[in-house]
Formats: structure tokens, C-alpha cells, sequence
């Protein structure tokens, strides 16, 4: 059996992981805690807000690349090689800022300048060995409406849909599911082949929250029908699932379900495992022990579906003394996970032996 110490010649080389991420630049501080806590992968997510304290990245932290709506190679490779000279692998970018594909996604006027840009990043994440890029579709962004306290008075997150100005429009005007979907196609069109030729794989995160629409924009990945539509939509191997736990537990889709169909596919690329408690159109984040699905179960099915990459804490709660990238709530998961990847190949083995000794007598 595969172990995180084996050399592997390449990611796909790897086993199923532990890793961490929900940050953008790759301090080298930030770098050793991780490694302290058992971990050698990390993807960077460049979710650029205009909000300092957006509730899931830390305050005042900005992307540590340059460029006029585009990434060079000789950057992001620079960014590599920072992450690399601390013994850990960046497995991938996690979005661009919303200012790089607003007029993609909503066919506005510089919808074909910005493509052009997007397929040189791609290009360029190839040229850089960065081999995923994790994305949205979700002009109107992440939501939330405040905060609550869950176990012990850690701080969470909270959306209740009677609280949000959910009818407000955030771009000037409603947009139909038809629009975004030709919007969608198009951009499938122009960058799956570019993605392909580069050797980078493409990968969707669900809209967060998964509410039909905010703020004028439907929000089309909210459900299992619609992820289905989008991963059929070509046949290749460099498009699939940024497979977020909390937000398809927030959709109270069947999360069996999901896993074996994705997962029998070899669509699952990476995993954000956190969970909530409630699902659309209210919830609140909640510790990955406390919320709607039986995470060891989850993890067994991963496994069964031959699923390899990274997994990630994503959101976690807010513990006392913690910090505003929550680095006491990352401790807890990634320890909680290892403890769980632990556990279940230790369950394999013992089971694997008790075969070989029947197998004996």
C-alpha cells in the first residue's frame, strides 16, 4: 500500500491525502505550521475579495501574483518553487479573482478579451507544473448572513435566506438560467481544449449557497442534475469535481449518491471536507464532527471509489484564542481526518490479514 513517504513520480502517484489550503500567499511561517501538523500539500486560493474581512480567508491577505487580469508562467512558477523550498507540493490554484471572467460568465463586453487571458493562464499554470485549477461559476459570490456559536461557543458562519437580501441585484439586472448555462457552455468550449493541451485539469465547485438564485443570478451548480449537466457536457479527463463537502451537504443531495457516481467516473480531483448543520435555505457551519453526514462513512467511500487526491479542512470553525485564518480550527480537522485516513487503513489491513490467515487454514 501507497504511503504519503513513497517518491512518487507525479501526483497521480499519490495517495488519498491530507492537505490544507483557505489562504493565498504561502508565508513560509504558515508553510512549517502546516507541516507540523502532518501535511505536504496545499492548494492557494486567490479568492479575491474587496472585503478585508471576508469570513473564510485571512483579514488584509491578497493575491501574491501579478497581472493585468492574467498570470505569467515565470510567476507562477515563482509561487511553486516558494512553497516547494518549504517541502511541501501545491497541488493547485483555486480560483481567480471574479474581476479576471466577470464578462464570461456574464457575457459582458469584455467577455473575449478576458477569455484569451484565462486560456493564457491555464497555459501558463501547465508551463509552471501547477496541475489543477479549481474554479466557480457564482458571480454574486460567496453568501453569508452572520454568525452563531456551536460546540463550546466556537464561532461559525450562518445563511438564512430570510436574513439576505437574495433579491437585490448585484449586477444591474436578472439574469436567466438559459444565459448562464450558454455562458457556461462557451467558456467549456474555449478552455477544455487549452486545458487539455496543457496538461492542467479543470475543477467546479458547487454555488455557496446553493440557493436557486442570488442577487439576479441563478445559481447553477446547486444541485446533482446540474453538475451532471456540466461533467457531460465533454468527454475528457481534465474537467471534474473541487468536490466541497459542506456545500452538497447544504443541498441535502444524497451524498452516496454523488461520490459514486463522480468518484466511478474519476471526476473527483480534490475535496474540501468540512460540514454544516441545516441545509438551504438555512444552516451554519459547523465542526466536521457535528454537522448533517457520517464523515468516516464519506471517507470509506472515497476509498472505495478509488478516489487519490488531497483533502482539505476549507472552512472550519473559530476556536477560542484562534487566529483569523482559524489555524487552531485547521489543527483540529487535519488531525481529525489523519486520524480517520489512520484508522481506515488500519481497519484495511487488519482485515486484509484476517483474509490471508482464513486463506492459510
Amino acid at each position: 500500500m501507497a504511503t504519503d513517504s513513497d517518491e512518487p513520480s507525479s501526483f497521480e502517484d499519490l495517495p488519498m491525502r491530507v492537505g490544507a489550503g483557505q489562504f493565498m500567499d504561502p508565508a513560509p511561517e504558515r508553510l512549517r505550521y502546516i507541516k507540523q501538523l502532518g501535511a505536504d500539500d496545499i492548494l492557494l486560493n486567490m479568492y479575491q475579495v474587496d472585503e478585508p474581512d471576508y469570513e473564510h480567508m485571512p483579514d488584509d491577505e491578497r493575491v501574491p501574483l501579478t497581472g493585468d487580469g492574467e498570470w505569467s508562467a515565470e510567476n507562477l512558477r515563482e509561487l511553486r518553487e516558494r512553497v516547494e523550498s518549504e517541502g511541501v507540493r501545491l497541488n493547485a490554484i483555486e480560483n481567480v479573482p471574479v474581476s479576471f471572467y466577470e464578462d464570461i460568465m456574464l457575457d459582458g463586453p469584455k467577455r473575449d478579451e478576458q477569455m484569451e487571458k484565462m486560456k493564457r493562464t491555464i497555459r501558463n499554470m501547465g508551463e509552471a507544473g501547477i496541475p489543477i485549477f479549481g474554479y466557480h461559476w457564482a458571480p454574486a459570490g460567496v453568501w453569508r448572513t452572520g454568525w452563531t456559536t456551536t460546540r463550546g461557543g466556537a464561532e461559525v458562519s450562518v445563511f438564512d435566506a430570510d436574513e439576505a437580501d437574495i433579491d437585490e441585484l448585484t449586477h444591474g439586472r436578472e439574469y436567466t438560467e438559459e444565459e448562464l448555462w450558454d455562458n457556461y457552455e462557451y467558456f467549456l468550449d474555449e478552455i477544455l481544449p487549452v486545458a487539455e493541451e496543457a496538461g492542467v485539469k479543470l475543477c467546479l465547485h458547487p454555488s455557496d449557497p446553493p440557493m436557486e438564485e442570488l442577487g439576479g443570478i441563478p445559481q447553477l451548480f446547486r444541485n446533482f442534475e446540474n453538475f451532471k449537466r456540466a461533467m457531460n457536457y465533454r468527454d475528457t479527463d481534465h474537467h471534474g469535481l473541487e468536490l466541497c463537502l459542506g456545500c452538497w451537504s447544504q443541498m441535502g443531495e444524497p451524498l452516496d449518491e454523488v461520490i459514486r457516481y463522480f468518484g466511478g467516473r474519476d471526476e473527483i480531483f480534490y475535496v474540501h471536507f468540512r460540514d454544516v448543520s441545516g441545509t438551504v435555505p438555512n444552516f451554519s457551519e459547523d465542526f466536521i464532527d457535528e454537522g448533517n453526514y457520517d464523515e468516516y462513512e464519506l471517507l470509506r467511500l472515497l476509498d472505495e471509489v478509488g478516489f487519490s487526491g488531497m483533502m482539505i479542512p476549507d472552512h472550519t470553525p473559530h476556536l477560542e484564542g484562534d487566529t483569523d485564518w482559524e489555524h487552531r480550527g485547521r489543527a483540529y480537522t487535519v488531525g481529525y481526518l489523519r486520524g480517520m485516513l489512520k484508522a481506515m487503513r488500519a481497519e484495511q489491513a487488519a482485515d486484509e490479514a484476517g483474509v490471508e490467515a482464513v486463506a492459510q487454514d
